[in-house]
């Protein structure tokens, strides 16, 4: 019987460089789409998946977000005096149970796929799932409960994917396709950031994956790739051909890169916009600027 994926690692040592002067003082998993930092739709995905045990790969200057999921029992004891119990309730969903979180560090920031090897004793010899807290998700159905679900019959390893301009492959890992199935495709090849005219397709890995543990034996060689970095990405293509192979994944869902300062406004006005209590006035505004637009032109 497949085992479960029930542990997710979260990789958040990065600096938030491209967010500064804001992440001098504030992890970048803290910023706030509307008024839910990012590593909160991070964690509510993976809890939907089926995620209990949560990873947490960090550097220095990042105690702001393990504060975050301590409880606070003063503010708790403030809200239920005054009867806030929407408050209340939306406060608890920030707590961690006991054993449920652990934080591991990385030293040096030697890429993503160093940062995930980092956490190789809390995984042990099971599936794991990765989750990029930049990458989020916006879908009916969570994107790693897709990912899950589709895991349970294929088993191996699995990447997101998405169709992307050939122009920017050079940005992503890059799928080269063995045979598209539609939502699914089995894999062949996978490049790091390719030139776009070396892109093998247009389908480009994004921040979600459930491995196989061999994935983390191949990590453990430390081998540099694309940037002088330890790819995650080489690390995957490296169970190509294996028993249980490597599989894209399309999902159903709009992704926005809140890495960029442009990616993070939009998903801000693409979430704020599904809020009941504020998409009338705020619709209001953003077409009354559009119109002053258009009347400056």
């Amino acid at each position: 019987m497949r085992k479960k994926v029930t542990k997710a690692i979260f990789p958040v040592a990065g600096l938030g460089t491209r967010f500064l002067p804001a992440t001098k003082a504030v992890p970048k998993e803290i910023m706030t789409l509307v008024d839910q930092p990012l590593i909160q739709y991070a964690i509510d995905e993976a809890r939907e998946a089926g995620i209990k045990e949560f990873i947490f790969v960090t550097s220095r200057g990042k105690s702001a977000l393990e504060d975050y999921f301590d409880n606070n029992p003063v503010l708790e004891q403030t809200l239920r005096k005054q009867g806030k119990t929407e408050l209340l309730n939306i406060l608890r969903r920030t707590n961690m149970e006991s054993g449920a979180i652990a934080y591991i560090r990385q030293h040096k920031a030697l890429g993503l796929g160093h940062a995930v090897w980092c956490a190789r004793n809390l995984i042990a010899n099971e599936p794991f799932a990765v989750i990029l807290p930049d990458d989020v998700i916006a879908a009916e159905e969570p994107c790693l409960k897709q990912m899950v679900d589709a895991y349970a019959e294929t088993g191996g390893s699995m990447v997101a994917a998405m169709e992307v301009p050939k122009e920017k492959a050079s940005a992503y890992g890059v799928l080269d396709v063995d045979e598209d199935m539609g939502s699914l495709v089995s894999v062949k090849g996978m490049v790091e950031k390719p030139k776009a005219e070396e892109a093998p397709s247009n389908l480009a890995v994004i921040g979600r994956y459930i491995l196989s543990p061999n994935v983390l034996r191949n990590l453990n060689k430390k081998e540099a790739g694309a940037g002088g970095e330890i790819q995650l990405t080489d690390a995957i293509a490296k169970e190509i051909g294996g028993e249980n192979g490597v599989y894209g994944f399309r999902f159903r869902g709009k992704r926005f890169d809140c890495g960029s300062k442009a990616g993070f406004l939009q998903a801000t006005v693409a979430f704020a916009m599904e809020r009941e209590e504020l998409r009338d006035e705020l619709g209001e505004y953003l077409r009354e600027m559009m119109a002053a637009e258009q009347a400056a032109q």
